[in-house]
């Protein structure tokens, strides 16, 4: 069975609730690291300006706490594989459909499953939706 390693863990325990419930269900199916949770100011602001994110500290939903976004990839990670990126985050938002918890991911930001009408593309990023 998979688990999270500790770091993952600890991320992950930086999210709201519903975040970790679902990834909780996740890893029982698909091995996965998380990368990210709650964001402080200082690298928020360094995202921002390295335009990998679109929000400046402390409008993006990582810099709430706890945070309303994580960011998450199948393990072990591979920036290149897209493909594998795209299966899983169809495994999350199906798990969490399931469980009854609305997420946005970050390739189909409008949630209309159309993955070419993006322009800002962030494969990693799950929020969830108020």
């Amino acid at each position: 069975m998979n688990t999270f390693s500790a770091i993952s863990r600890e991320r992950l325990e930086s999210c709201d609730e519903r975040l970790q419930t679902v990834f909780n269900e996740v890893i029982k199916f698909f091995d996965c690291s998380i990368l990210e949770g709650h964001r402080g100011q200082a690298l928020q602001h360094l995202y921002f300006t390295q335009h990998k994110s679109k929000l400046d500290w402390p409008n993006g939903e990582h810099n709430k706490q706890p945070s309303k976004a994580v960011d998450a990839m199948p393990y072990p990670v591979d920036w290149k594989d897209v493909n594998r990126m795209c299966y899983f985050a169809g495994f999350v938002v199906g798990i969490a459909a399931h469980m009854g918890i609305k997420i946005r991911w970050g390739k189909d930001w409008d949630g209309d499953t159309d993955l070419n009408d993006q322009t800002f593309q962030d494969a990693p990023h799950f929020e969830v939706v108020d």
